[in-house]
């Protein structure tokens, strides 16, 4: 049963029965309009045969008048000839002699106000029902109506004829049946083939495999195929990433406790004996602790901005005083490596935001520039402000990023070198978009990187 239910067996299915719901709505019309058509032929040809006939009978009893002598006319010859049944109805006196027409009653139709008239009745000699046309009889055009012709014809004539359509429309129907049937086979094959493709490709994400086939489809399927493969791809990296961050995160925990468990132990044990290699190991101690506060606020402060879930403070922030309180943070590395660590103020800008959220920006953006920037390289720190918006760029001389490295930078969790936490970039892009601003990069393999923060003066308000 679970075939019937499938979209291989469905979709055929429905175009099929699509199929002959149609045609048989189609053959229902042509019948309609098949019946009426050969209906108002023969009547036509009814009439037409009543007023031929009727001419030629008014013809011969004037003969028979003029000649004074009975003139026979054969019936039998002009029904055999035309198809049709003749009958008479009305005065006998025309005719000398016998007409040798089936006479009827003269009740079987009006004939005496001179119309002539279409109607159905059963001949007194036959069980069938006839579709007739009775002509008015007269002797001179516009002379005394005498009785009236009446050419019949058995309403099985029609029957006949509309038998013989539905044989062929019959015939028209299963083959008509059959070439949609074959090609709504072969459209759903088209369309099933590459969904069923992708649903075993979703089954196979489930079951934790993100390699999807390539699969040739069009249209709105082809896209649905691309960006299914984008999707799994994403996902084998989400959960690399995963992966690599609980590594990092890991071997980031593990050393600074490895390094307070040390100097506790050695501070419990007596082995810190004179006052200097005490001080050392609380030194130590408190650094790595600060270490371990730093990651963990970097994981908190991650997990409260991809959730909303932070509130940002509006205070008038000096954004040169921010910009030297950044630049000196990271003075003494720049020191102790050689490297040419400039600033440039061009203004001295005063904006409404969350200063603290806004110098965590800028210090994320040195901290990744000091980091690949060599020894004996250069940054520079830059502010300055035009129309409204204040910029801090960030430029380092370090190896640069390629394209596709800058697609990926922002992400959390991902870093170029396997080492790291990856969360600096990430954190700093989210605080820059909820102060309704934005970080640009320009960099190129070998040229080093430019990261550039761009802020409004007043940043809309973004609640957790």
């Amino acid at each position: 049963m679970a075939v019937f239910r499938s979209l291989r067996f469905r979709l055929p299915a429905f175009f099929l029965a699509g199929a002959v719901l149609a045609g048989l709505v189609s053959t229902l019309i042509a019948l309609g309009l098949f019946q009426d058509y050969t209906e108002d032929r023969l009547v036509a040809e009814l009439q037409r045969e009543a007023r031929g006939l009727t001419s030629l009978y008014a013809e011969q009893a004037i003969r028979s008048q003029d000649e004074d002598r009975p003139y026979f006319v054969a019936p039998e010859r002009l029904e055999q000839a035309s198809g049709s049944r003749l009958y008479y109805v009305g005065l006998r006196f025309v005719f000398r002699g016998s007409t040798r027409l089936n006479e009827l009653p003269e009740s079987t139709v009006d004939w005496k106000d001179g119309r002539s008239r279409t109607f159905e009745f059963t001949p007194p000699d036959a069980r069938r029902e006839y579709l007739a046309v009775s002509q008015p009889f007269r002797l001179q055009r516009r002379g005394v109506v005498f009785g009236a012709l009446i050419v019949a014809k058995p309403k099985a004539e029609l029957r006949d004829r509309w038998q013989t359509l539905i044989e062929r429309l019959a015939v028209a129907g299963l083959v008509g049946i059959i070439v949609a049937g074959a090609l709504a086979w072969y459209l759903s094959r088209r369309i099933t083939e590459p969904v069923l493709a992708l649903s075993d490709a979703a089954d196979g994400i489930a079951a934790g495999t993100y390699d999807v086939p390539e699969i040739k489809a069009y249209g709105e399927i082809g896209h649905l195929a691309d960006r299914f493969r984008e999707m799994a791809a994403r996902l084998r990296e989400a959960e690399e990433l995963e992966r690599n961050f609980l590594m990092t995160v890991s071997h980031e925990l593990r050393t600074p406790l490895t390094a307070i468990r040390g100097h506790v132990e050695a501070l419990r044990e007596g082995v810190a004996q004179d006052e200097e290699a005490r001080k050392e190991s609380q030194d130590v101690i408190a650094q790595e602790a600060g270490r371990l506060e730093r990651l963990v606020g970097d994981v908190l402060d991650l997990a409260k901005l991809d959730t909303r879930r932070f509130t940002l403070l509006r205070e008038e922030v000096d954004m040169g005083h921010l910009l030297e309180q950044a630049y000196s943070a990271f003075a003494e590395e720049a020191r102790r490596r050689d490297i040419d660590y400039r600033q440039d103020i061009a203004a001295r800008p005063v904006i409404v935001a969350d200063g603290d959220r806004v110098l965590q920006i800028i210090s994320n953006l040195l901290s990744n520039a000091f980091r690949w920037t060599p020894d004996g390289g250069r940054v520079d720190l830059e502010l300055d402000a035009e129309n409204g918006v204040v910029s801090v760029t960030v430029q380092d001389s370090g190896p640069g990023i390629t394209a596709e490295e800058q697609e990926r930078i922002f992400r959390p969790f991902w870093t170029r070198d396997g080492t790291g936490t990856g969360l600096g970039l990430a954190i700093a892009r989210e605080l820059a978009v909820a102060h309704g601003g934005r970080i640009r990069l320009q960099s190129a393999p070998g040229e080093g990187a430019r990261f550039e923060l761009e802020l409004p003066s007043s940043p809309r308000d973004v609640d957790g």
